[in-house]
């Protein structure tokens, strides 16, 4: 029973986030800070989750899933409202009814000092519920039902890409200079976002047009699974338009890409600074981990990183502990927030782990590729070691 309610903290933080959001005000300035702490004190003080539940109920983990997408389309309609200038008279009696409040009154206390709770909680929150939960349920690509969940929780961060690139890319390609997705060493983060989201675009669109070219598919095709993902993206796009006006289009749309740069903050750290030969074996050395208890109900075990490499078929909740897998020095969210806060005390802190990668994990020929990227990385403590 104990893992059922685990892993329902995160739909829990959705309908809490519901309600915050249509009480407007500083409650989401106040959530997010909250939270944060929460997640990051917790993965310091709490002991590490090495639980693995082979004989758990298939249905009620998928249903926990699948229950992300109606609550993250309700959380997406009330934030978007409240940051809008529209007035739908239905959806607000319908939102007045259901929370016993006046939210159009409780939009109006609410001001810009207030939207940045509202943008960095829906920035992190699209992205742990809709991709990462996205992720999860694509990688079944033989079942239709989580196919669905799992492409449409993509689409509200407009990256239909990921559910090809990652996959069929992202895979076969990491911890190699072909894989956008796999950061080098001293690598900036903030261009590493925007050139990782450009290249998995093109990379999509290759995977798909080989994919189509081999069925003699047309590429403008109903059956293009890019261009289906970028008409369900604008589909949620429209509702945005219509929930709050040009002002809740607008901000839905830096939602959107806020949380696709989370997604390209979490792949930044999982495989930074790591090298692989093209063509050789993916290991386990190839990801850094973290067994933090708290980031890894939040992200469904995405953390246990090399397991995941190693055995995608396995679904989140069967995935084993690598206890001598690379590790990273603090949790998820510890360490996004110092990536994109911090990047200089990052490098600092990485430095000592990738040193010691070299000399604990990496082939002769892994060596050679990392020492590469010591002397171009401008951290002092990987180009002295040239």
């Amino acid at each position: 029973m104990i893992k059922y309610i685990k892993y329902s903290l995160f739909p829990f933080l959705l309908l809490l986030l519901i309600y915050l959001s249509a009480i407007g005000g500083s409650s989401l300035n106040y959530f997010i800070t909250i939270f944060s702490l929460f997640v990051i004190v917790g993965d310091l003080l709490l002991s590490d989750d090495i639980t693995i539940y082979q004989n758990a109920n298939r249905k009620i983990l998928n249903f926990i899933l699948f229950s992300h997408l109606p609550l993250l389309f309700l959380y997406f309609l009330c934030t978007i409202y409240m940051l809008g200038n529209s007035n739908p008279v239905y959806f607000e009696s319908i939102l007045n009814k259901l929370f016993n409040l006046d939210i159009s009154l409780n939009r109006q206390n609410t001001s810009s000092i207030h939207f940045i709770g509202y943008f960095i909680t829906a920035g992190l929150f699209f992205a742990g519920a809709g991709i990462n939960i996205g992720h999860e349920l694509t990688h079944r690509k033989n079942d239709k039902i989580s196919m669905f969940f799992g492409n449409w929780l993509l689409a509200f961060s407009w990256d239909c890409a990921f559910a090809l690139e990652h996959v069929q890319g992202h895979h076969k390609n990491v911890c190699t200079s072909s894989d956008p997705a796999t950061s080098k060493r001293g690598e900036n983060i903030y261009k590493f976002l925007f050139l990782a989201t450009i290249k998995e675009q093109i990379d999509a669109w290759r995977i798909e047009r080989t994919y189509l070219k081999r069925n003699k598919i047309p590429l403008l095709s109903a059956k293009n699974r890019m261009i289906k993902g970028y008409i369900r993206s604008a589909v949620i796009t429209v509702i945005s338009f219509y929930i709050g006006g040009l002002n809740g289009m607008m901000a839905y749309l830096i939602i959107a890409i806020s949380s696709k740069f989370v997604l390209e903050a979490i792949n930044y750290i999982e495989h930074h600074g790591l090298v692989r030969v093209p063509g050789t074996k993916v290991r386990p050395e190839h990801s850094w981990n973290s067994n933090a208890m708290i980031s890894g109900v939040l992200l469904f075990n995405l953390t246990r990183h090399s397991a995941h490499h190693e055995k995608a078929n396995l679904e989140f909740w069967q995935l084993p502990i690598y206890k001598n897998a690379p590790m990273l020095p603090a949790g998820y969210l510890s360490m996004i927030y110092l990536a994109l806060l911090l990047p200089i005390v990052y490098h600092w802190v990485m430095s000592k782990h990738l040193l010691n990668w070299d000399k604990k994990y990496a082939t002769p020929d892994e060596r050679e590729l990392a020492s590469k990227q010591n002397k171009s990385s401008g951290i002092f403590k990987l180009v002295q070691q040239v």
